[in-house]
């Protein structure tokens, strides 16, 4: 059996909040209690969002909460030309178009809505001529898409069972590359998940989506599929998700009301890792983590 390497990867767009702090722990739990390795990986591909400042603030809160990761930590700010690369790649089977919607046109162009709320794109653009094409570059710059097929992608996670979604109907053609030239995160994770060796990938449900698209992609592009998990979101006391824009459960916050092992505490019981509220460190939970115990449903803490 191969080893299992997990990873974190988090977006340093701002500071981490309690869920991210929920899906880092419990990865580097499903990796470290197989004796699997952890690499870490900064998401930075907005240039407009993430900053060096946030990217060193997120070692730090992992360090701070008692997480650990092996070699360097990788940047995909400097990855572009590999992500090129298999850019190119999907452009030689014939996959990649140009569209030129603003996001209001993105919006009208759009099918009926999916369960989470998120639009499907309609394909309009692939449709246009080649003369249409060159007349709308001349005034505008394009992002580019990837065609998806009227196909059912599936997998079984470890954590939620059987997963499936229709690509055309509950997804879409999805960007790649945005018209400012910066490569989308979809194809960007699948390429930096094949070299750096990860087998398994640990995050939140509302991430479920993007795992289709990517397990479509690596298909395409001939890369191995990682083991998906994914966890139940931790929401808000008034059922909102939790987002960096509220501070409320921000760890910046959190520090000022927790130690790092009450804090630990605190989630491994949501976990059902332990049964009563307690301080303990990450490394104390190695022995205790199990999928079976995990929560399946979204809850509020």
């Amino acid at each position: 059996m191969s080893k299992v390497v997990g990873r974190f990867a988090p977006s340093p767009s701002g500071r981490m909040h309690l869920g991210n702090l929920w899906s880092c722990l419990l990865a580097w739990l499903a990796a470290r209690s197989a004796g699997g390795g952890m690499v870490l990986r900064l998401e930075d591909l907005d240039p407009d969002r993430c900053r060096p400042e946030y990217c060193d603030q997120v070692m730090r809160d992992l360090e701070w909460l008692g997480l650990d990761w092996d070699n360097e930590p990788v940047y995909q700010s400097r990855r572009a030309d590999i992500y090129a690369e298999a850019f190119r790649e999907l452009e030689r089977q014939g996959l990649i178009y140009p569209c030129f919607c603003t996001r209001a046109e993105r919006l009208a162009a759009s099918a009926p809505h999916r369960s989470d709320g998120a639009a499907v794109y309609d394909g309009r653009c692939r449709s246009l001529t080649q003369p249409d094409r060159e007349e709308l570059f001349r005034t505008r710059r394009p992002a580019w898409r990837v065609q998806v097929p009227e196909a059912e992608v599936s997998f079984t996670d470890l954590l939620q069972g059987s997963c499936a979604e229709n690509l055309a109907r509950d997804c879409g053609d999805f960007i790649l590359r945005r018209s400012d030239g910066v490569f989308a995160y979809q194809l960007a994770v699948v390429v930096d998940d094949r070299a750096m060796g990860v087998t398994q990938v640990v995050r939140g449900g509302d991430l479920m989506s993007s795992t289709l698209r990517q397990i479509w992609l690596q298909e395409r592009l001939g890369l191995p599929r990682p083991e998906y998990g994914h966890l139940p979101l931790l929401l808000a006391h008034d059922g909102r998700r939790l987002a960096k824009r509220d501070r409320d459960l921000e760890l910046g916050q959190l520090q000022k009301q927790y130690t790092a092992p009450e804090l630990v505490g605190r989630l491994a019981l949501a976990a059902n890792l332990i049964d009563r509220s307690q301080a303990i460190s990450p490394q104390e939970l190695i022995p205790l983590f199990a999928w079976e115990k995990l929560p399946k449903k979204d809850m509020a803490i």
